[in-house]
């Protein structure tokens, strides 16, 4: 999230940040003009969703998982208004997006007409189009 912060910052904008409080974790970074900590993860969650106009997702671990899939599913099911989703970074991305769309659907566990919600699910090897 720095580099984001970062961009902001350095482009004039304002640079928020969403932290959360976990005693392994240094807190925001230093390109953030408005910081926010939360105790719980699905607080945060509920406001990057409530405000986003669109998610630029970069490669990162399970955090980045549980807040993409939030996301996903939050569109999905008509909770949030629609908002496209760029996944960054396609190398990164493909097989994840192969899988759900081979496996996920030939199981039955995700509906082949749920990618049609998605029309904005896509990969770049670009950060701007």
């Amino acid at each position: 999230m720095e580099a984001a912060n970062k961009g902001a910052a350095e482009a004039g904008g304002v640079s928020v940040g969403l932290g959360i409080e976990l005693p392994f974790e240094a807190g925001l970074n230093p390109y953030v003009h408005l910081g926010i900590d939360f105790r719980y993860f699905f607080v945060r969650k509920t406001m990057f969703v409530k405000y986003a106009r669109s998610f630029v997702v970069l490669p990162g671990g399970f955090g980045t998982l549980d807040e993409l899939f939030e996301a996903l599913t939050l569109v999905q099911t008509q909770k949030v208004t629609s908002f496209p989703v760029v996944l960054f970074d396609s190398g990164y991305w493909s097989g994840l997006v192969d899988w759900l769309r081979r496996v996920g659907v030939e199981r039955g566990s995700i509906s082949a007409t749920d990618f049609d919600t998605l029309p904005s699910l896509t990969t770049s090897t670009k950060w701007w189009p």
